[in-house]
């Protein structure tokens, strides 16, 4: 059997002290997460961050930087997931937008908050960015050079 990581991207994203969250259910667990997925064919990294932030949050973003790039094998699956996380800012909500399937609800949580609900995140690295991102970790876009054209 292949081993295969799931690349997948995410965002951190903080305004007037809250981090913007999402709640989902995973395998009928409601969880809490930052926006992300799965990196698609044929987008940049930061497009797929963007992107699944809108599709999860129904926020628009700009991603500002990379936060850090993080590898988590969960002790129940046979791969792991390599997240590449970004700082965005959130430009605009569109509150009609329908959210990604298995999405219950976006919400701003502060650090208290979420350190409190730390049982319920979905994996380590919920935390662990909103420490980093706390920490004043920022690293430039061009760190990440995509060498493939986007269509």
């Amino acid at each position: 059997m292949d081993w295969v990581p799931h690349v997948t991207v995410a965002c951190v994203i903080e305004r007037d002290g809250k981090f913007l969250c999402v709640e989902e259910q995973i395998n009928g667990v409601s969880v809490i997460n930052q926006p992300s997925g799965h990196w698609e064919r044929g987008e940049t990294l930061i497009q797929g961050a963007v992107r699944e932030t809108l599709e999860e949050t129904g926020w628009d973003v700009e991603v500002q930087a990379l936060l850090g790039v993080y590898e988590f094998k969960p002790a129940a699956l046979d791969y792991c997931f390599l997240r590449f996380a970004f700082i965005a800012t959130a430009l605009r909500h569109y509150p009609e937008r329908p959210l990604d399937t298995g999405i219950e609800r976006a919400l701003w949580l502060t650090p208290t908050e979420l350190e409190t609900a730390a049982a319920r995140h979905r994996s380590p690295m919920v935390m662990r960015g909103v420490d980093d991102y706390r920490a004043g970790r920022r690293f430039p876009l061009d760190l990440i050079a995509h060498l493939t054209p986007s269509p």
